[in-house]
C-alpha cells in the first residue's frame, strides 16, 4: 500500500471523486495518483462514512484525517553512495569548487566508484541555504529602451554552397511593447552586426533612445568596470551618432539586464519559431517566414507580462513615442586599422589602397562604407577617400600620393618620348629614337632623364647638345650632360661636321672593278 498522505485539499477532492462511484483505477489517472494510494483512501472513507451523506467542511475534514489516518512513513532509502565523502565534499565546497570539480577530485581517491549524479546530490544536501537574492524589475517608458542580442539557431541552408551553415538571430525587442525584429544571418561579424541594426530601424520606421546590450565583440571593445566606462567599437559609435541612440552596455556577467530579449526574443524564437520550419529552409526563405509570423503569430499573441499584444501596445502607443528616422540614409561602416606599406597601399578586404607617400609604416584608420573608402591619419585626419573595390585584387591608386620622378616614369610612354623630343629639335628627336630602338635592353628610362635635361637647362641647349653628340657619334646620357655642365655645346663645330652628309658611289662602273679581280688588270 502506498504511505503517500494528501493534503487536505487533496483529500477533499479524493473524497468528492470516491461519492461518484468511479474506480479506483480511473480516479488515479485523473488525480495522477498510485492506485494503492485511492484504494487506501476509499477503506478509509468508509470506515468514517464519508461516501454517504453530507461532505464535511475543509476544517472538519483535515481534523478528521489528523485523529484517524496514521502518520506516513517515509519510505525507506538506500543509503548513499557518496555518504562516506560528505566531508570531504563539505570542505571542498568551502574551496569554491563546484560539483564538476569536486567529483574528478574524488574520482582520484582509490575506491571511488560513485557517480556524478550522486556527487551532484550530495552537494545539493551538504551546501548551506542561502538566502534567496531579491531581484528589482525595472519596466521602461514607451520608446525609451531596445534591447538586443544574437542567438545561435537551427543550422539554415546557403544555397551558394549547397548545405547548411552554422546560423544566428539578431533579434531587437523594444521593451515597453514587446514588439520585435528578428534577422537570420550567418555570421556575427560588425558588418552583419550595422546592417541588422538598420534593417530593425527600417521595419520599425523609427529608433529608440537607447539599445542594451550585452559584450559582444562587434559592439564593445572593453566592457564597464569600475575604473572605466566601456570603450565601444568605432563603427557601431558611428552608427548611434547618425541614429540619435545611446549605447548601454549591460555589466559584465549580467545577462538578466537584457532579460526581455533573452528570454522574450531569442528564446522565443527557438521555442515558438525555429520548430515551425522544414528542414533544409533556406536562409532568405526563414527570414520571409519570419517577417510574416511577426506579424502574425509573435505580434498578435497576449503577452504574459503585458497581457496585451505587441502590435497594439507599439502600434497604439510606443511607434509615436520613438525617435524619427534620419533624413540621410545610413551607410554601415566598418573602422580598422591598417599599415601603409611601402609601396604606398594599405589591404582591406583582399583589395589595394593609396596614402600619401609621408605616411609609409604608420598605422591609419581605415573607414570601409558600402561604397566608399576613407583613409584617416592616426589622429583622424582625412587623407584620402577611394571607391571600394569591387573585386579581391583590385589596386585602387592616386598617382599624387608618389613621387614626382615615379609618377613621371609611369606616365611616360615611348610615343609621348618621341613626341616631347620633337617638340624640342630634330636632333632630339634622332637621340631618342636611337634610344627607343635600341636593342636588346631596354633604354627607355635613359630616354627619359636626356628630356629631363632640358628642364634643367633650356630645351635649345638640349638641341644643340643632342646635335653634337651625333656629330661626334656619342649619344650617351653621360657624355650629353658632360656637354652640357661643360658648355660644349655653345662651341662651333668643324665645318666637315657640320656639312650635309652625301651618300658614298664608286667612281668606277663595278663591271670594270670585277674585270680587274678576274682579269689580273691592275686598277690604279
Amino acid at each position: 500500500m502506498s504511505n503517500r498522505r494528501l493534503n487536505t485539499m487533496d483529500l477533499h477532492a479524493l473524497v468528492r471523486r470516491l461519492r461518484t462511484n468511479k474506480s479506483d483505477n480511473n480516479i488515479a489517472k485523473a488525480m495522477h495518483l498510485d492506485r494503492r494510494t485511492v484504494a487506501k483512501y476509499r477503506a478509509w472513507a468508509t470506515t468514517q462514512h464519508l461516501l454517504e451523506g453530507a461532505l464535511p467542511d475543509l476544517a472538519t475534514l483535515h481534523a478528521l484525517a489528523q485523529a484517524t489516518l496514521e502518520p506516513s512513513a517515509p519510505p525507506a532509502q538506500n543509503q548513499s553512495s557518496v555518504e562516506a565523502y560528505a566531508d570531504q565534499i563539505r570542505a571542498l565546497l568551502e574551496q569554491g569548487l563546484g560539483p564538476y570539480l569536486i567529483y574528478q577530485k574524488l574520482c582520484e581517491q582509490p575506491g571511488f566508484t560513485a557517480s556524478r549524479a550522486a556527487v551532484w546530490r550530495m552537494v545539493q544536501k551538504v551546501r548551506p541555504p542561502q538566502t534567496p537574492k531579491v531581484v528589482l524589475r525595472l519596466e521602461t517608458p514607451p520608446g525609451e529602451v531596445a534591447q538586443v542580442d544574437f542567438g545561435e539557431v537551427t543550422p539554415l541552408l546557403d544555397p551558394e554552397l549547397g548545405a547548411t551553415r552554422r546560423t544566428y538571430c539578431f533579434v531587437m525587442v523594444l521593451a515597453w511593447s514587446r514588439h520585435m525584429y528578428v534577422e537570420f544571418v550567418f555570421d556575427q561579424k560588425i558588418a552583419t552586426w550595422l546592417l541588422c541594426h538598420q534593417h530593425a530601424f527600417e521595419f520599425f520606421g523609427a529608433v529608440p533612445q537607447r539599445i542594451v546590450l550585452d559584450n559582444l565583440k562587434a559592439a564593445i571593445i572593453k566592457a564597464y568596470s569600475r575604473d572605466r566606462d566601456a570603450e565601444v567599437v568605432r563603427a557601431y559609435a558611428e552608427c548611434a551618432e547618425h541614429y540619435g541612440f545611446l549605447i548601454d552596455p549591460c555589466l559584465p556577467k549580467k545577462p538578466e539586464h537584457k532579460g526581455k530579449v533573452e528570454r522574450g526574443g531569442v528564446g522565443y524564437v527557438k521555442q515558438s519559431f525555429m520548430p515551425l520550419l522544414p528542414a533544409l529552409t533556406p536562409l532568405s526563405d526563414a527570414n520571409r517566414r519570419m517577417h510574416a509570423w511577426l506579424f502574425g503569430r509573435a505580434g498578435l499573441r497576449e503577452h504574459g507580462t503585458t497581457h496585451e499584444a505587441p502590435l497594439d501596445r507599439f502600434a497604439r502607443v510606443e511607434r509615436a513615442a520613438l525617435l524619427p528616422l534620419p533624413s540621410q540614409p545610413y551607410d554601415p561602416a566598418v573602422w580598422k586599422q591598417v599599415k601603409l606599406h611601402r609601396d604606398g597601399h594599405v589591404v582591406f578586404e583582399k583589395a589595394f589602397y593609396s596614402a600619401p607617400g609621408e605616411y609609409v609604416g604608420q598605422q591609419l584608420w581605415l573607414r570601409a562604407g558600402l561604397r566608399e573608402i576613407r583613409l584617416f591619419s592616426a589622429q583622424f585626419e582625412l587623407l584620402v577617400t577611394h571607391r571600394r573595390a569591387t573585386q579581391p585584387g583590385q589596386r585602387l591608386t592616386k598617382l599624387d600620393h608618389f613621387p614626382p620622378e615615379q609618377v613621371e616614369y609611369l606616365n611616360t610612354t615611348r610615343a609621348t618620348c618621341q613626341a616631347k623630343a620633337e617638340e624640342i629639335g630634330v636632333a632630339t628627336a634622332q637621340v631618342i629614337a636611337e634610344l627607343l630602338t635600341s636593342r636588346p635592353v631596354d633604354r627607355r628610362r635613359t630616354a627619359i632623364r636626356v628630356l629631363k635635361l632640358a628642364e634643367t637647362y633650356t630645351p635649345a641647349r638640349l638641341e644643340a647638345t643632342c646635335a653634337r653628340g651625333l656629330a661626334f657619334g656619342d649619344v650617351r646620357y653621360l657624355t650629353l650632360k658632360h656637354i652640357l655642365e661643360q658648355k660644349l655645346d655653345e662651341l662651333v663645330l668643324p665645318p666637315h661636321l657640320t656639312a650635309p652628309s652625301e651618300s658614298l658611289q664608286f667612281a668606277r662602273p663595278p663591271a670594270e672593278l670585277t674585270q680587274m679581280i678576274l682579269g689580273g688588270v691592275e686598277w690604279n
